[in-house]
C-alpha cells in the first residue's frame, strides 16, 4: 500500500509539471514557485494507532506520527498517509519537511468538544482575536515556523464540523475568536493541493507571515449562511499562488489582508506578489476582495480568469480611516460574474476597529487599481467607488467592462473622492472617471 502511495505522489508531481501547459501550449501557472517534492519515507497514521471509524479520537495518533517525523528527520522528509476512513481528532500541529497525504475517501474530521480546544496568543498584526479581545482558538490544523510542507492527496476531505462554532457565534456565547480550519504562520515553501476543505469554524485557509505558498486544485465548501467562512485569506504574506480552485462559502472567496489598524501599522508586513487565477465560486459576500484589514499594505496583486456566481459583490476593495497602509498596483482581468448584487465596489468606509487605540488620522492610500475585461449578467448595481475625503482614491482604471443589469432593479454607478479613467464601460460610469487627468494616469494600464 505505501509503495503505491509513493508512486501516486510521484505521479502528482509529474502531472503538475505537465499542467504548466494546456493543449494549446499556452497554459499559464504560478505554481512553479514551490517544487512538489515526493518523499522516500512513507508512514501511515494506522502505524500509530489511527482508527478511521468516525468515533475513535485519533489526536494521539496524529501527534505521535508528527513527532516521529520531526525528530527522526529523514532525508527528503516524510509522507504521512491517511487511508480511507473518517479520522476524528482534536487540533494538531504540523512540522517541517512533511507531506500530509489524504487518500480518496479519507476524512480528517475535527471534534466538536470546544472545551478542549487550545488557545494561542493573538496575531501581533491584529493585537487581539479578530472577533473578541484576548487570545484565540488555535486552528484545527496548525503550523508555525515551518519549511517545506505539503498538504495533498486524492481529494480527501478536511472537515472542521463548524456548525457548533457557528451556533455559538449566533447565540453570542463565544468566549474567544473561533479557530481557522488551517493556519500556517511564519512559514515558507508550502503547497496545498487536491484536498476538499469543508465546514470551517471561521476562515478556511489562512497563510499569515508566509512566503512561497501554492494553493491549487482545492475545493472549499461551507453553507451559504455560515458566518465568516472565508475561503483563502493570504495575510501579510508574499509570493502566493492561488489557482484552479472552486470555493462556495459564507464569506469572501479570496480576501487579501495585512493586519488591523494600529497593530498592523506597527507590525508593518505587507501582502505582495499574490496571483489568483482560474477560481470559480459563490458567496453572499465578495468574490475577490482586498481587505478590509490592510494596515500593513497590499501591493502587486494580480487576478485573472475568475468566475463568480450568486454573489453579493463581484470585486471588493475595502478599507477604512484608521487603517493606514497602502493598496497599490492591483490588477484584475477576465472576470465573469452572474447574479451579483454589486459588480465592483471600492470603498473607504468598510470594517470595524480592534479597540479605541486606533489613529483616526491614519488614512489609507489607494492608488493604481486596474479592472479590465469584465462581463456581468444580472448585476443589480454596476459599481460604487467611494474614496476618503482627505485621501482620495487615485488611478482607478476601468476598461472593457460590460455589466448587464436586472430590469427594474439597481441603478447607475456611484462615485466620490476618486479619480481615474474609464474606456468602453457599460453602463457608463461616473464623471469622476472621465477627466483628462484620469486618462493620463491610466494610460499604461488600459
Amino acid at each position: 500500500m505505501l509503495k503505491s502511495v509513493f508512486w501516486i505522489f510521484a505521479g502528482i508531481v509529474l502531472l503538475n509539471q505537465w499542467f504548466w501547459f494546456s493543449v494549446n501550449g499556452d497554459w499559464v501557472t504560478c505554481s512553479g514557485i514551490v517544487p512538489m517534492w515526493h518523499r522516500n519515507d512513507v508512514i501511515s497514521i494506522n502505524d500509530f494507532g489511527g482508527v478511521g471509524d468516525g468515533r475513535t479520537i485519533n489526536t494521539n495518533a496524529f501527534r505521535e506520527a508528527i513527532y516521529r517525523i520531526e525528530h527522526l528527520r529523514r532525508r527528503g522528509g516524510t509522507l504521512l498517509y491517511i487511508p480511507p476512513g473518517v479520522y476524528l481528532t482534536e487540533s494538531f500541529s504540523l512540522t517541517s519537511h512533511m507531506t500530509l497525504y489524504l487518500a480518496k475517501g479519507a476524512v480528517i474530521r475535527a471534534t466538536q468538544d470546544t472545551s478542549r480546544w487550545p488557545l494561542i496568543p493573538p496575531l501581533p498584526s491584529y493585537g487581539r482575536g479578530r472577533e473578541l479581545p484576548g487570545p484565540r482558538y488555535r486552528s484545527f490544523i496548525h503550523g508555525e515556523g515551518l519549511r517545506d510542507v505539503i498538504i495533498t492527496g486524492e481529494n480527501g476531505t478536511i472537515d472542521g464540523q463548524g456548525d457548533v462554532w457557528w451556533n455559538m457565534w449566533r447565540q453570542k456565547t463565544l468566549k474567544f475568536t473561533r479557530p481557522n480550519l488551517i493556519e500556517l504562520m511564519n512559514s515558507k515553501n508550502i503547497i496545498i493541493s487536491n484536498v476538499i476543505f469543508q465546514n470551517s469554524p471561521f476562515w478556511n485557509i489562512h497563510p499569515v507571515y508566509c512566503s512561497n505558498v501554492v494553493i491549487r486544485y482545492v475545493t472549499i465548501l461551507a453553507p451559504y449562511d455560515s458566518p465568516n467562512t472565508d475561503g483563502i485569506d493570504p495575510d501579510s504574506s508574499s509570493q502566493v499562488c492561488i489557482e484552479d480552485s472552486y470555493i462556495a462559502t459564507g464569506d469572501d472567496l479570496v480576501a487579501v489582508k495585512s493586519g488591523w489598524d494600529e497593530y498592523g501599522i506597527q507590525y508593518g508586513r505587507k501582502s505582495t506578489g499574490i496571483t489568483i487565477r482560474r477560481v470559480t465560486g459563490s458567496s453572499p459576500f465578495a468574490g475577490i476582495a482586498i481587505g478590509s484589514e490592510t494596515s500593513g499594505g497590499v501591493e502587486n496583486i494580480f487576478a485573472e480568469h475568475i468566475n463568480i456566481f450568486n454573489t453579493g459583490i463581484g470585486i471588493h476593495v475595502k478599507t477604512n480611516s484608521g487603517r493606514g497602509g497602502a493598496i497599490r498596483n492591483i490588477t484584475m482581468s477576465n472576470v465573469y460574474m452572474e447574479n451579483v448584487r454589486t459588480g465592483i465596489r471600492i470603498m473607504g468606509d468598510v470594517g470595524d476597529h480592534p479597540d479605541n487605540g486606533y489613529n483616526a488620522t491614519a488614512l489609507p492610500v489607494v492608488k493604481g487599481v486596474t479592472l479590465k475585461n469584465i462581463w456581468g449578467v444580472n448585476v443589480q448595481q454596476p459599481g460604487m467607488i467611494h474614496g476618503i475625503k482627505d485621501s482620495p482614491f487615485r488611478g482607478i482604471c476601468l476598461s472593457s467592462i460590460n455589466l448587464h443589469g436586472v430590469p427594474g432593479k439597481g441603478g447607475p454607478w456611484k462615485c466620490s473622492d476618486v479619480s481615474g479613467s474609464a474606456l468602453q464601460v457599460t453602463p457608463w460610469p461616473c464623471a469622476e472617471l472621465t477627466s483628462p487627468h484620469g486618462v493620463d494616469s491610466c494610460s499604461n494600464s488600459i
